[in-house]
């Protein structure tokens, strides 16, 4: 008995809305996002002065005091002081904080930039993979019915005595081998839909996509792109060493010794008097200096230069290699075409010159298996060229095929 599906099947939308509906649904687009929302509000937080303290004191509020014509003090009088405290950053904290937060908030938004292009590329190659794989099982229902043709007149042949009945036994055979290439070609494009609708968050299970981009192979540039001026993973990695550079300098900063300014009143009871009160304190940098932090955020800068420098060489080594790849994609698909026209015509030819006689079963049948066999090479190239153009897409920082036609 079949199993009932987990969820209700559909088909999915076109490549370009499904890019669209992706932005707002996919999760990792969400999580990008949300960094970059997170890093605005830290970038927002970071140029706020810190909160002032109040406070209130009492003294000797348990005794019934002297009065003050007996007393040589005022030590015994109940007293009450309100006071205000500010910290008062110096060492240029406040600029350094805010350095760091948009430093940061750039590392997000490069970050979201490449994440985007990223998924463009995987759900470009996942959706041509889904076109590749609902295309080769059509090829193969074409297979088994031409397979099917072949028994019959394998079958009429034997009974008029024209071939041996192992012949008829030989394209059974061959029939039988189609129809378990197709079915396999069938299981394979339900997981690939259901890798594909599990990429977009899909609330249900893909059953076919529409033709988007397998028919873009044939009209894609065959010139090569110019390089772009920046790769994007230059640009995260550079905003990333700007950040670090910005800690280091907070971290500076932060070895500075902050002033705190305290401003009150003190209401003496006993006197009824009121008088004001103001003073200020300083940290003794005597054990804490914050070389630690320092240190570690001088050592942050070098990973971070290193890391620039490997992306760097990375994206123009991947940029080159990218371009070899999509240039021998051109040259595959080209060829791909020439060796699926003449397989067609020589499977006429024999089929023509099998059912006049003049040719054997097993030449008709090597004939059909190396005109699917042609087919699926034309189908990999058109895969290939679609998946080298969202590769250059992708380092180039755009999303793959553009917004659609």
């Amino acid at each position: 008995m079949a199993l009932a599906p987990a969820c209700l099947a559909g088909p999915a939308p076109s490549y370009y809305d499904l890019m669209h509906q992706a932005q707002a649904t996919a999760p990792r687009i969400l999580e990008s996002r949300a960094n970059v929302g997170m890093a605005q509000g830290r970038a927002d937080q970071s140029g706020v002065f810190p909160n002032p303290t109040g406070g209130i004191l009492f003294e000797n509020f348990g005794g019934g005091g002297v009065a003050p014509a007996l007393a040589s003090n005022y030590t015994s009088q109940e007293q009450t002081t309100l006071s205000v405290s500010e910290l008062i950053e110096l060492g240029g904290k406040r600029d350094a904080r805010m350095a760091v937060g948009a430093a940061d908030l750039g590392v997000a938004q490069a970050r979201d930039r490449q994440a985007l292009a990223d998924f463009s590329y995987e759900l470009a190659l996942a959706y041509a993979g889904a076109e590749a794989a609902q295309a080769r099982v059509k090829l193969n229902e074409t297979a088994v019915q031409a397979a099917g043709e072949d028994l019959r007149g394998a079958v009429a042949l034997v009974d008029a005595g024209r071939e041996a009945g192992v012949r008829a036994k030989q394209a059974n055979a061959a029939m039988m081998a189609a129809q378990a290439e197709l079915e396999a070609a069938r299981a394979d494009a339900a997981t690939v839909l259901a890798r594909l609708s599990m990429l977009v968050a899909a609330s249900q299970t893909f059953t076919d996509v529409m033709p988007s981009l397998l028919p873009l192979a044939e009209n894609l540039p065959t010139t090569a792109p110019p390089e772009p001026a920046k790769f994007l993973t230059v640009v995260a990695a550079e905003a990333e060493r700007d950040a670090s550079v910005s800690r280091m300098d907070l971290e500076r900063a932060r070895a500075i010794p902050d002033v705190t300014a305290t401003l009150g009143v003190r209401r003496l009871t006993g006197y009824q008097q009121t008088v004001l009160m103001g003073g200020i304190s300083l940290p003794i940098p005597l054990f804490d200096q914050n070389s630690g932090n320092i240190s570690a955020a001088g050592s942050q800068v070098v990973a971070a230069s290193a890391r620039l420098a490997a992306a760097r060489s990375e994206a123009e080594t991947g940029w080159r290699a990218a371009l070899a790849q999509a240039n021998a994609t051109v040259a595959r698909l080209s060829a791909a075409h020439g060796a699926a026209d003449a397989a067609e015509e020589a499977y006429g030819l024999t089929r023509t010159g099998y059912e006049s006689g003049k040719t054997s079963l097993a030449e008709l049948l090597a004939s059909r298996r190396a005109l699917t066999d042609a087919q699926l090479l034309l189908l990999n190239a058109r895969v290939a060229r679609i998946g080298a153009s969202a590769a250059l897409a992708r380092l180039a920082g755009n999303i793959a095929f553009g917004e659609g036609p």
